[in-house]
């Protein structure tokens, strides 16, 4: 074997459930520490050290901040963006690098600390960690939300893949039950990994039925069916060189291997989207994953799809020809809504986990989605070396489809949701259009009537009417 071939020889997993709980920076130095004790590598041979862009707080210097904890010096350090895809994309430079002999040691780390930010709120107090950014910089955002779709509201997540949940037409009832049956497999893994944050089976239907502890969020979604990013949650990852891991003595059934990755693009806008209810970016993502590590999905003993909505499974479903009932299941964590969903983290917490169960050998497929069903990534990861690594340039980016900020007249609803407040009730409809002479526009339902309509029936393909104000849209129908 090549001394230069990269192979994950630590990972470590920390989820903390007494509120209030340590701050990010306090997490990393524990997981990190965790990894690199697996790893039998000491923090001085460190290359690299990557950290996961963390909504919980903005510090000064968060890798300086780190690696002093640590008593690293490494000479090359990243702080993602944020999304998703994040800790995939930082795995793959450094294997990249690790690969072509610019390195030997790379640590990837990421923490989150919303649960603790939450309770903190819940007593009208303020957070005082340490080293906190002063200028707060802005935030990590790739690109800045479309004008048009902030001026209608419409940025949340809940709400947009809800949008492109509407946009597959599965009928209502059938959506619903769906939904309820693809989770609850979910839930019985989370109820045995001891770090998730929902350590609890759910049948189908306590998952997708409405209620005082699962209020609508974002029409058809419930709580229970949607990505948890409150919570404490840290993980750590340390790659290393064939070379080095023979040298500092780690195991041959203690490396994993990258046998290889993709990256690829849909529209940053989901109006912009060919199409809301599909994604030809995270099928070549797949594709080109499986192509670079010689693999097909047949051969994957393990898979984990990432799981923040349902339309992200069922896309990813419908692109990799995968039955949603699986017999292997598609995740080994319990996924986003149960096991918990670390704002750009979960990546890590999934590709830690894979890593322990191929250690007893197979490969295992791992996929990352960042934004709004955006970013995608494909991985593969074995117990056996090969492939062909790739990089990080995108194996497909998205042509947009135009957008008109302000539309009068008819208009055909693409995709919909029915946002609502947190006591349960609708505040209003947020759609996306196809205009009869091109382009999508976003609108506005504030009639009550149409809310209720809009929820008992399908209305992608309704047309309908729209009127402006020359910033928001307002359809009726």
């Amino acid at each position: 074997m090549d001394p230069r071939t990269p192979c994950l020889v630590g990972a470590a997993q920390l989820t903390v459930r007494d509120q209030p709980g340590p701050e990010p920076l306090s997490l990393w130095e524990t997981v990190a520490r965790q990894a690199l004790s697996e790893a039998r590598l000491p923090a001085a041979r460190l290359d690299s050290v990557q950290i996961v862009y963390t909504d919980s707080w903005q510090y000064d210097d968060p890798i300086g901040r780190l690696v002093e904890r640590l008593g690293a010096a490494p000479r090359h350090r990243t702080y993602s963006r944020v999304g998703g895809t994040a800790p995939q994309q930082l795995i793959g430079a450094a294997a990249g690098r690790i690969a072509a002999g610019q390195m030997e040691a790379a640590l990837v780390v990421g923490a989150e600390a919303l649960a603790t930010r939450r309770a903190f709120r819940r007593e009208g107090e303020r957070v005082a960690w340490s080293h906190p950014a002063d200028p707060k910089p802005p935030y990590g955002w790739e690109r800045e939300p479309d004008p048009a779709a902030l001026a209608h509201e419409l940025f949340l997540p809940v709400h947009t893949y809800a949008i492109m949940e509407t946009a597959l037409r599965l009928g209502i009832a059938e959506e619903r039950a769906s939904r309820g049956e693809l989770f609850a497999p979910f839930t019985e893994v989370a109820a045995v990994n001891p770090h998730a944050w929902h350590r609890a089976a759910h049948t189908p239907s306590e998952l997708v039925t409405p209620g005082p502890d699962n209020r609508l969020v974002g029409w058809p979604y419930t709580k229970k069916t949607v990505a948890v990013m409150e919570v404490d949650q840290a993980a750590a990852l340390a790659l290393v060189s064939s070379g080095l891991a023979d040298r500092l003595g780690v195991p041959l059934d203690r490396r994993i291997y990258l046998r290889g990755w993709a990256y690829a693009e849909d529209t940053w806008e989901v109006a912009a989207r060919p199409s809301l209810g599909s994604s030809a970016a995270l099928g070549a993502a797949a594709s080109t994953a499986f192509e670079r590590a010689g693999l097909g999905l047949d051969d994957m003993a393990a898979m984990d799809v990432y799981s923040c909505f349902a339309v992200a499974v069922r896309m990813a479903c419908d692109a990799l020809g995968l039955d949603p009932l699986d017999r292997r299941g598609l995740t080994v964590t319990g996924g986003l809504p149960y096991a918990g969903g670390p704002a750009s983290g979960y990546v890590l917490h999934s590709t830690a986990t894979m890593a322990g169960l191929l250690r007893d050998g197979g490969h295992g497929l791992v996929s990352g989605v960042g934004m709004h069903l955006t970013k995608h990534t494909y991985a593969v990861w074995s117990s056996e070396p090969g492939g062909t690594l790739g990089d990080g340039r995108p194996v497909h980016t998205a042509e947009p489809v135009p957008i008109v900020s302000s539309c009068a007249g008819r208009a055909t609803v693409a995709g919909y949701t029915v946002a609502h407040e947190r006591d349960g009730s609708p505040s209003k409809g947020l759609l996306v259009v196809d205009l009869p002479e091109g382009g999508r526009t976003h609108a506005w339902v504030l009639r009550p009537e149409l809310m209720a309509d809009a929820m008992e029936r399908g209305l992608v393909g309704e047309r309908v009417m729209l009127t402006t104000d020359g910033k928001v849209n307002v359809a009726v129908w």
